[in-house]
């Protein structure tokens, strides 16, 4: 697939190198099985085996419909909003809504929410991350998206406004406002915890 002294391919040629070759599609799963499968946990609260057939079910979309995608698009947006729309379509066979799963959020996450959202280095590091953790699984839904999205997905403006097919200004005024939501609840938490 990669002729010597030549980088990897991209995600978009490895989609154009699918249409002619089947197989090829195996690099696209190796390339997002992990990511997607911690995107799909961190949006739901299935366990293991649900979050891998509502993988599999991603995969299988995204395969069936490899023609019409874009490549003028970035191929990780693309799938990306086909295991959000998978989520919310297996949510909705159910006639549940998603609920955010627990989350593991790692020092850099803590450090990136610390420096956007202006909270003081002294908070206690262990204290900050349970704050967090325990306010992102109660936040409305939409705020812990983008958050997620942004934070522990490390996805950019362009591409969640891609993956939620929402203006980049609403990506913007929905991360201020999930800030805000995330901010005021890890306050709560920390008065109570004083208390």
């Amino acid at each position: 697939m990669t002729e010597p002294g030549r980088s990897e391919p991209t995600n978009e040629e490895l989609v154009a190198q699918t249409l002619k070759d089947r197989d090829v599609y195996s690099v696209l799963i190796h390339r997002f099985e992990r990511p997607l499968l911690r995107y799909i946990k961190r949006l739901t609260n299935v366990d293991e085996m649900g979050a891998e057939d509502i993988l599999q079910e991603v995969f299988i979309k995204a395969y069936v419909n490899l023609r019409g995608f874009d490549p003028a698009q970035k191929f990780s947006s693309w799938i990306y909003r086909i295991a959000r729309n998978e989520v919310i379509s297996q949510f909705r066979k159910r006639d549940r809504r998603p609920e955010g799963h627990t989350y593991e959020l790692g020092e850099d996450v803590i450090n990136r929410l610390r420096d956007d959202m202006d909270l003081s280095k002294d908070i206690d590091r262990a204290f900050l991350q349970e704050a967090m953790a325990d306010a992102l699984s109660k936040m409305d839904a939409k705020y812990r998206e983008v958050l997620v999205l942004k934070y522990l997905e490390e996805k950019d403006y362009s591409e969640i406004s891609d993956i939620l097919q929402k203006p980049e200004g609403t990506i913007a005024t929905l991360l201020h406002r999930a800030k805000k939501q995330l901010r005021e609840s890890a306050n709560l938490l920390s008065i109570k915890e004083a208390l």
